[in-house]
């Protein structure tokens, strides 16, 4: 099969055959300090979360089907009511105090009248090779990568990245996600950037067909024996391991930081340091971390993944959308109270914390 290489929002994809690679917009549903698949139950959680999707998000998501839960969702495929989460970016200030680095709205690709609309939030994409046959997650199915307490290099740029844009209108987006030598990295660029910081998440692709879950929420799942997934027809297609050897469909969050505001290196640390730090106290970055929880409506996401004209970007054959002010309406209320958008002199959760 020939694979005709394009660019897509800076990354270069595999189409041919039934190539399907859903990319839409979430908005965020809430900033809070909860995270039901780490510490079910526990409000607050150790540490902010900005998150998006469906209106089930809660401290205990136990169903094994949030999507009978939800009654709206903040992405552009109204059918997708999972939830996706990561750890907010603060600024921190020579004089200690510390802002919540806002997100701003990814482009418009491929006729998207969505994506460029969305109120904070971040883009999601699904990809599944025409070659390779892709089961979609099952209700219940969850999982995370990365380790939110990590804070040393582990090799681990292919599945979690930072890159420095290095102008407006994503300047510099010219490579594959977490390909380009000069502007990625595994941890916080030590420069200003620009154009902003976009950070990307890569999920595993390869299942063991059983558990839904596990107790770090990692082991039911792997990536391909060639490595992590990046988007490239021979990687998403890349042979499974034999404990995990149902393919299912590659996920990416791509989350786009407005650090424009916070560019001045006077206002930066006086050891010239990054000032940057995830909501986990983690000033290297290292500590980025993505979780995930299935709720798609009923079979959706697999016709996706089946169709035989393929599916590309926020247009699929037989998937429902929604319009932008629909998404950026729905929402849940903050279950902890706590500021979550002015100066602080701590983190949220990080009181007594070593920074």
């Amino acid at each position: 099969m020939f694979i005709l290489p394009f660019l897509f929002s800076g990354a270069v994809y595999a189409q041919g055959g039934t190539n399907t690679m859903l990319r839409f917009g979430c908005s965020q549903v809430v900033v809070d300090r909860i995270d039901p698949l780490v510490n079910p139950g526990l409000a607050p959680s150790p540490h902010m979360h900005q998150v998006v999707g469906g209106n089930a998000f809660n401290t205990s998501m136990e169903s094994t089907d949030i999507a009978k839960l939800a009654s709206c969702t903040t992405c552009g495929y109204s059918e997708d009511l999972s939830n996706y989460w990561t750890a907010n970016v603060y600024f921190k200030a020579r004089n200690g105090t510390y802002k919540r680095v806002p997100q701003v709205p990814n482009r418009d690709l491929f006729g998207d009248k969505y994506t460029g609309k969305t109120k904070g939030g971040f883009v999601v994409y699904y990809v599944s090779p025409g070659k390779a046959k892709v089961t979609a997650f099952k209700p219940g199915f969850r999982m995370l990568v990365g380790d939110a307490n990590n804070r040393v290099s582990k090799n681990l740029k292919s599945q979690t990245c930072f890159r420095c844009y290095t102008g407006p209108n994503f300047g510099g987006d010219n490579a594959a996600p977490c390909q380009d030598a000069k502007l990625d990295t595994e941890n916080f660029p030590t420069k200003p950037c620009p154009g902003g910081i976009r950070s990307n998440i890569l999920y595993p692709t390869c299942w063991d067909g059983v558990n839904l879950d596990s107790p770090d929420h990692k082991a039911h799942v792997a990536y391909p024996k060639n490595g992590p997934a990046l988007f490239t027809g021979s990687s998403v297609g890349g042979d499974c391991p034999s404990t995990h050897p149902v393919k299912i469909p590659q996920i990416m969050l791509e989350i786009v930081w407005d650090t424009t505001k916070f560019n001045n290196k006077a206002d930066w640390p006086a050891d010239g340091s990054q000032p940057f730090v995830l909501s986990t106290g983690d000033t290297t970055g290292y500590g980025q971390h993505g979780d995930y929880v299935f709720g798609w409506k009923d079979d959706s996401l697999q016709k996706a993944m089946d169709s035989a004209k393929g599916c590309m970007g926020a247009s699929c054959g037989g998937l429902l959308t929604q319009q932008p002010d629909a998404g950026n309406a729905c929402s849940v209320p903050r279950r902890v109270n706590e500021d979550v958008d002015g100066w602080m002199t701590e983190l949220p959760g990080m009181s007594g914390m070593p920074m």
